[in-house]
């Protein structure tokens, strides 16, 4: 693990957003006195997850909704762990009236920017604060996510997305997410759900050093990347995952393997991309 990363997370979650507002202060000044940042996308120091292009982050995950979860115009969206907008926006611009959005995520100062931002303009488009524990993000409540009811009626939903969000959580509250995800999609629904997975093609990647990220804080059915702070980067062995979706009557129709590993030579994205289906 590299030394900035690992100084990244010995940081508190509220010092981490802090150090990314000063860092980027000077370019989100010089944005927002030229005007040259668009009404829906956020200053690049409000933005927590993810690196890279926020807007074409965005429409690359929308994307991917379309080419291999089967979103159409109409379709009912869940995005759990919205983060600060970075899939609503784009899918502002795809949804029809007859489309929904729903998003969901534990930062309250994202949802906030998305309910000011995105939710006024667009009435379809809502956004709710989870207050949830995470070693990375939230640390000032000790609600845990592997007790929380989504606050959503059965089988409501035609696609579920969850990107980055597998990463960074144990695996008693994946399975729980799992068990309600499997209870809020509809039969024909799909669930796109990035991880990081392990099989022994990817460890020997990781132990010939030619993967990006190393997991070498071995547990029974996943690794951690930083036992300080577990829910940093957390990877899964794929038979592990296959047994969870099997409790919950779940079944991974498609794993595209990701960039992180190595193993691909095109990569749908940098993580691992599943999609999930009702079994």
């Amino acid at each position: 693990m590299s030394i900035l990363r690992t100084l990244y997370y010995s940081f508190t979650p509220s010092m981490r957003l802090m150090a990314r507002r000063i860092y980027y202060f000077p370019v989100d000044l010089y944005d927002t006195i030229l005007h040259k940042r668009e009404n829906m996308i956020p200053p690049k120091g409000m933005v927590f997850i993810g690196s890279g292009d926020f807007k074409k982050q965005g429409l690359h995950l929308m994307d991917l909704l379309i080419k291999h979860a089967g979103l159409s115009p109409e379709g009912r969206v869940l995005d759990i762990g919205c983060g600060i907008g970075r899939l609503a926006v784009p899918l502002t611009g795809y949804l029809n009236e007859k489309g929904s959005y729903e998003g969901f995520d534990i930062v309250k100062k994202g949802i906030d920017w998305c309910n000011k931002h995105i939710s006024s303009r667009y009435p379809n488009f809502k956004f709710l604060h989870i207050d949830l524990k995470n070693d990375l993000y939230n640390l000032k409540t000790d609600a845990e996510a592997k007790h929380f009811v989504f606050p959503y009626e059965d089988k409501q939903f035609d696609c579920i997305v969850l990107t980055s969000v597998f990463t960074h959580m144990m695996p008693e509250d994946v399975d729980n997410y799992l068990g309600q995800i499997a209870r809020i999609m509809k039969p024909a629904g799909k669930c796109l759900a990035t991880f990081f997975l392990l099989n022994p093609d990817i460890e020997r990647q990781m132990s010939e050093g030619k993967a990006k990220f190393n997991f070498c804080h071995r547990y029974e059915g996943y690794s951690l990347m930083d036992e300080k702070v577990k829910e940093a980067n957390i990877a899964f062995d794929e038979s592990y995952l296959s047994a969870m979706l099997d409790k919950h009557g779940l079944k991974a129709e498609a794993i595209h393997h990701g960039g992180w590993s190595g193993t691909e030579t095109a990569p749908l994205d940098f993580q691992d991309v599943t999609i999930l289906t009702i079994k």
